[in-house]
């Protein structure tokens, strides 16, 4: 018997420091909430904090990455409106101190010639055009002077917002697992389908042009809302190692001829990443980049803004 109740006080004993170290050190059992939304798809739960592997992720009060924000900026202020999926939000791995956002507003803050500046960042996992279109028209722009759309090459093949996989997928949780080790655990395990998502990956119809025609409608609504939309895409690490696939050649040509029609400042970052002394070194995946990626990207859009800002105001 005693046998017996040494070994559950040690087995107890394995499991209370296991649940505290996955808590204490990598943040599992309090993971990033999501919420459905039916025009959006899904988005962040507002007014959320906590760090996962080290990392600080915070969300704000309209489910930004970012601070507590006043509807309007302050005055002598420029505020850039930074939109995007998971390059743009950082995940997990990005301290809210190195997201694209945080680099960007302290590197227009020594560069602007006005006395600040103020970087928002409205972004999720897998967001794409249709997504960032429909979170625009929820929330507005928030008398940003600028907004800066970026996507990636394979957001343009992206599908129709769907809220399915909130609270379904392991990577859109809903509420917080009762016990870290459960989380880890759930993590390890083969993802179940998860009815009609499929048919939604599967959207029929001409993708590229649905997410450019939203992109069409997020310059307009910038517009009339008194910004400025630019617009930056980033290539896949196969793309800068390879290049672009045909249908990849095509769908960059489309966009190409969309920013001219449309009259859209636009970066395309491949070649500039091509241009790099270690373009591998730009990546921490096939897509998502590292802090040297974002340091690349951060001068760019630092330089482009600062122009664009500079001209609205001579105009």
């Amino acid at each position: 018997m005693k046998v017996v109740l040494l070994g559950l006080f040690f087995l107890l004993a394995g499991v209370l420091v296991a649940e505290l170290t996955l808590r204490l050190f990598f943040g599992f059992g309090n993971p990033p909430l999501y919420t459905a939304d039916d025009d959006i798809g899904y988005l962040l739960a507002p007014n959320q904090r906590m760090r996962r592997f080290g990392n600080l992720i915070a969300i704000n009060h309209y489910s930004m990455r970012a601070h507590a924000i006043e509807k309007s900026p302050a005055a002598n202020t420029l505020r850039v409106f930074l939109i995007g999926d998971s390059i743009v939000n950082g995940n997990w791995w990005t301290d809210q101190s190195e997201i694209l956002s945080a680099r960007l507003e302290n590197a227009l803050s020594q560069k602007s010639e006005q006395s600040d500046a103020e970087v928002l960042n409205a972004s999720a996992n897998s967001w794409g055009p249709r997504n960032e279109l429909a979170y625009l028209k929820r929330f507005g722009i928030f008398d940003s002077q600028i907004v800066m759309l970026v996507i990636n090459t394979d957001d343009l093949f992206g599908t129709q917002p769907s809220p399915l996989q909130v609270g379904k997928d392991r990577s859109y949780p809903d509420k917080k697992p009762l016990l870290a080790l459960l989380e880890l655990t759930n993590r390890l395990k083969k993802q179940s389908p998860i009815p009609g998502l499929q048919e939604i990956q599967n959207e029929k119809g001409d993708r590229i042009g649905k997410n450019l025609t939203a992109i069409k409608e997020i310059k307009k609504y910038v517009a009339d809302s008194d910004g400025q939309l630019l617009l930056a895409m980033t290539p896949l690490k196969r793309e800068v190692l390879n290049g672009p696939r045909d249908y990849e050649e095509v769908a960059r040509q489309r966009v190409d001829d969309l920013v001219m029609q449309q009259d859209i400042p636009y970066i395309d970052f491949l070649s500039a990443f091509q241009a790099s002394p270690d373009p591998e070194g730009l990546y921490r995946d096939h897509i998502h980049l590292s802090p040297t990626g974002n340091s690349l990207v951060t001068q760019v859009l630092t330089d482009l803004i600062i122009l664009r800002s500079s001209e609205s105001a001579i105009n």
